[in-house]
């Protein structure tokens, strides 16, 4: 029997605190995020877990 190594990334939804406009974004992003609608940043690369400058309203597995 294999088990499966679960993976510690995940999708989270977020919202802008600017313009309340929710997206999706992987947990460890390689690039800075902006809100699609306001340009506002939403996240930026740490080199492991990104830090999120958003509400965080969910993880999405």
């Amino acid at each position: 029997m294999k088990l499966r190594k679960e993976s510690k990334t995940n999708f989270v939804r977020i919202r802008c605190n600017k313009c309340k406009n929710e997206q999706n974004l992987y947990s460890t992003i390689s690039t800075k995020v902006y809100c699609l609608v306001c340009n506002e940043l939403l996240a930026e690369p740490t080199g492991g877990k990104s830090r999120i400058h958003a509400k965080a309203l969910e993880n999405l597995n």
